[in-house]
């Protein structure tokens, strides 16, 4: 897999993402709320008309406080759903608290641990993205530890219901997140009917890496389950990935997610719901030929 190309701003002020070289876009910065070296990348936090405060990593967007709710939204609950009640949870990442704070609206829920690397993410996190995580980096439930998550999950000794990959895209520290051996000490800290979840890239931008990305998984995982997202901060249309020994999303119906959301009560979605769990596992054509 290959990262993604930094071109930089195309003028100041102009936030630039590039998908491919040859391709990308822009979003406005208002103002600048925080911008430093961080041991282990380029730390920023914008205000943004659109998005409102929208933070990046290493030039990329990572989340917002208006478009969160797409990527975390779909990212967590395609297993979390799927699984009849997680208790225990693992996020690789995620240090901006945006997937512990969806997993916490499980009732089933006891503990979510977060292995982030940089605790500056987490800090600015806190100051700045309060909307984002919504107080769950600090509740009793979570974990936080500031450490590599590659070691983490290797040396861990609990088995996880759902383990969460919230991580920036391959380069930089994530680098080692997006391999087999990764994949397989993931698999060993599965509970029995447990799955892991994780985003790949863009189908349309980034073929490539979704070939590479499910190879290296079906390595792992029986079951592979590719699903479609589309999210604004990230420029349209983005993959992910179901992952597990025995738990299939796709064995689920819209009325079957929908009960559980009731059974739930989780009454404070703002995309998920049972046709959209259907819809996000209907691949097109073109997908389909890029998933085998």
């Amino acid at each position: 897999m290959t990262e993604r190309p930094s071109e930089g701003d195309l003028a100041p002020g102009a936030m630039t993402e590039y998908l491919t070289e040859d391709w990308g876009f822009f979003i406005r910065s208002a103002r600048v709320l925080e911008k430093f070296r961080s041991p282990f990348q380029d730390v920023e936090v914008h205000d943004s008309k659109p998005f409102g405060k929208l933070f990046r990593l290493d030039g990329y967007f990572m989340t917002s406080e208006k478009d969160e709710f797409f990527y975390h939204e779909n990212l967590v609950h395609m297993a979390a759903l799927a699984h009849s009640a997680p208790r225990h949870a693992l996020i690789v990442g995620g240090g901006d608290g945006g997937s512990a704070e969806e997993l916490l609206k499980h009732p089933s829920i006891e503990r979510v641990t977060v292995a982030e690397i940089d605790a500056s993410v987490v800090d600015i996190s806190r100051k700045h993205l309060t909307s984002v995580h919504r107080g769950s980096l600090d509740d009793a439930r979570v974990d936080v530890r500031i450490e590599d998550g590659f070691a983490f999950v290797r040396n861990a000794r609990d088995r996880f219901d759902l383990i969460v990959l919230d991580l920036t895209d391959p380069g930089g520290p994530s680098t080692p997140l997006y391999t087999v051996d990764f994949y397989r000490a993931c698999a060993a800290r599965l509970a029995e009917g447990g799955a892991m979840t994780l985003h790949i890239a863009s189908p349309v931008a980034h073929p490539d890496r979704i070939r590479a990305g499910l190879v290296a998984l079906r390595q792992v995982f029986p079951i592979v389950r590719p699903y479609l997202a589309s999210i604004p901060l990230y420029g349209g249309l983005w993959m992910m990935a179901c992952c597990s020994a025995t738990l299939d999303p796709a064995a689920l119906e819209a009325s079957d997610i929908d009960d559980r959301i009731a059974e739930r009560r989780l009454s404070d979605l703002q995309l998920y719901n049972g046709a959209m769990h259907r819809a996000a596992l209907a691949l097109p054509n073109f997908v389909r030929a890029l998933t085998g």
